[in-house]
């Protein structure tokens, strides 16, 4: 075997390794809302990213848009019906009262960055 065919093995083994390790053994870090509120941060992503609130209570989801790239501009509840404007640097309140447990997804309006609500 030549030394071209080795650093493409190689190369193609750690592609593999790193694929796999970012789709499918990334831990999700769930942050439990114990108050009425919590704060998202939309930067390059959502921080935090998974949130845990109780069923039936009414959460404000305080979001704050550090990101200046057009794909954080809106943030998107679909399964609430809600759809909101993020302007740059300003908190952007939304409240929501789930009546059902399971998981309802976030995402910006492009649909590129994703978030998730666990309701317990």
């Amino acid at each position: 075997m030549t030394l071209d065919k080795i650093l493409v093995l190689i190369g193609s083994v750690l592609g593999i390794g790193l694929t796999y390790w970012f789709f499918l053994m990334k831990k999700e870090k769930t942050v439990e809302v114990i108050s009425d509120s919590v704060d998202i941060v939309a930067e390059g992503g959502y921080q935090p990213e998974v949130i845990s609130i109780k069923k039936g209570k009414t959460t404000k989801l305080n979001f704050l848009r550090k990101d200046s790239s057009s794909c954080l501009e809106e943030v998107m509840l679909s399964d609430f019906k809600i759809r909101r404007y993020l302007p740059l640097n300003e908190t952007v309140t939304v409240e929501i009262s789930p009546q059902k447990t399971g998981e309802y997804k976030f995402a910006c309006g492009m649909n590129m960055f994703h978030g998730k609500i666990k309701v317990v």
